[in-house]
């Protein structure tokens, strides 16, 4: 009887942990994927800035289109020059993941 309520205590702990791993792995996920749509948004709208490439779009409308393909939300984005700043929010389990990203020609150049 004693082996059996050990056992079930056990299982308990390790599906507690399980979950609480999953958990940690969603949002690490979710972070990663926050960055890279803010590095993807920044380059474009930077492209577009700089004529790199044709868009119809002005590049803050084609950061948006991209962080929203990467499955983020543009929630930030400014333009000084050739230099893109943008900042997006991706959501997990109600919580808000936040990256900023800026892309532009090289200093000096």
């Amino acid at each position: 009887m004693a082996g059996s309520a050990l056992a079930a205590s056990v299982l308990a702990v390790a599906a507690a942990l399980s979950i609480g791993l999953a958990a940690v792995g969603g949002a690490a996920v979710t972070a990663q994927r926050a960055a890279g749509a803010a590095d993807a948004a920044a380059l474009a709208a930077a492209d577009a800035a700089t004529g790199a490439i044709a868009a119809a779009d002005a590049p803050c409308a084609l950061a948006a289109r991209v962080a929203s393909a990467s499955g983020a939300t543009l929630t930030g984005c400014r333009l000084e020059g050739f230099v893109a700043t943008v900042q997006v929010e991706a959501a997990y389990a109600g919580l808000a993941a936040v990256s900023r990203a800026r892309a532009g020609p090289p200093e000096g150049s």
